[in-house]
């Protein structure tokens, strides 16, 4: 939602303001130049990435238009879910086996949508706790193997945005090669009179002016976004790991989820009293 009213401010201030002060809307229309622009961008891209990049590239895309991370209805799911989780695990760890063997068919999982479709928060969940079940490991080393885990997944997110970044970066330069064919073009006007001159080298000039608009106006805060959006999903996965780090120090399932709570940003942070009273109906229909 925010993408689109900021797109649409962007093109309000840029344009509306040409036109109230005289401008000639019509001139800026030159498709000829956005086709040479985007489509030499679209195949710089196609050179400089594999398809599992371009593929991470459509889904960020896909986010862009969704809007922000996760809620604060997110986090509190994610904790309910890690208390049954643990809760379980504490009463009886093989019959943990079962749900995260198969998190889709566990009615665990399935009472938590937010998480169960999150796939790389439940691939994390479930691949951790199946290392814990099989041969238990200290929290330290715990710890250091859930990093790693997430320091991998951010990096390959990253080279989605650090691409659309570069593609930003390249807009003016394609701009300008853009305005140097329309010149090119020009040249051959020569004889043709001033105002067909004119208008080749308005023609040109746009293709400079639309490259810097679309880097500027659109391509960098888009990467911008992207980024602050893989940071705002690795969130959910820094919250499980403070919860299953406190499991495997042996902790209470009430106090893991605490630590997982104090790590949720503060904007969208259930407070106490609400996951303390989450956790107690939880273990009132249990009962």
């Amino acid at each position: 939602m925010f993408f689109i009213v900021g797109s649409v401010v962007v093109i309000v201030c840029v344009f509306g303001a040409y036109a109230s002060h005289g401008g000639n809307l019509a001139v800026l229309w030159q498709p000829i130049e956005l086709i040479i622009i985007c489509g030499a961008a679209f195949g710089g891209m196609i050179i400089a990435a594999p398809p599992a990049v371009l593929k991470e590239l459509g889904h960020q895309f896909q986010l862009l238009l969704k809007g922000n991370g996760p809620s604060k209805a997110d986090y509190t799911q994610a904790l309910m879910l890690l208390f049954e989780i643990i809760k379980t695990a504490k009463g009886n760890p093989l019959s943990l086996e079962a749900h995260v063997e198969k998190p889709e068919a566990s009615e665990i999982f399935k009472k938590y949508p937010a998480v169960l479709h999150n796939h790389h928060a439940i691939h994390f969940l479930t691949d951790t706790l199946k290392v814990q079940i099989s041969s238990p490991m200290s929290p330290y080393d715990l710890e250091d193997l859930m990093d790693k885990d997430i320091e991998a997944l951010h990096n390959e997110e990253l080279r989605a945005s650090s691409l659309w970044t570069k593609v930003g970066d390249a807009m003016p330069g394609l701009g300008i090669v853009a305005a140097v064919l329309g010149v090119v073009q020009t040249m051959g006007k020569l004889t043709e009179g001033k105002e067909v001159i004119g208008h080749s080298v308005a023609a040109a000039l746009v293709g400079t002016f639309l490259g810097i608009l679309i880097s500027y106006g659109f391509i960098q805060p888009m990467a911008q976004k992207m980024e602050l959006q893989i940071a705002d999903g690795g969130q959910i996965l820094n919250v499980i790991k403070q919860a299953l780090i406190a499991y495997a120090k042996d902790c209470s399932p009430k106090v893991c989820v605490e630590f997982a709570r104090r790590s949720i940003p503060p904007s969208v942070r259930p407070d106490f009293e609400e996951v303390d009273k989450a956790t107690s109906n939880i273990g009132k229909a249990a009962a």
